[in-house]
């Protein structure tokens, strides 16, 4: 089973999207609304997102093992999932 990590807004409709994509395929992620965490986690998560992504913050945000995608982009997340790895 891969990695899958998500940072999503709780207010944000591609965020749900991108929740309800991985939820109807019954793939388990560990899913953090950044704007409902403290601001010690939301420093760590800003951190975590720019040393992945280049400096590119912005949500969605989905780590599929070492891979990044940024905003809700279903086409390339069954990509990732379909790899052998």
């Amino acid at each position: 089973m891969k990695k899958i990590r998500v940072y999503t807004l709780s207010y944000c409709p591609w965020c749900k999207k991108t929740k309800k994509f991985f939820a109807d395929r019954k793939v388990p992620v560990d899913c953090v609304d950044y704007d409902l965490v403290s601001e010690d986690e939301q420093k760590e998560i800003l951190n975590e997102m720019r040393s992945k992504s280049k400096g590119s913050v912005a949500f969605p945000f989905v780590i599929i093992e070492d891979e990044v995608v940024v905003g809700y982009n279903p086409e390339r997340y069954e990509e990732l999932l379909d790899q052998k790895g």
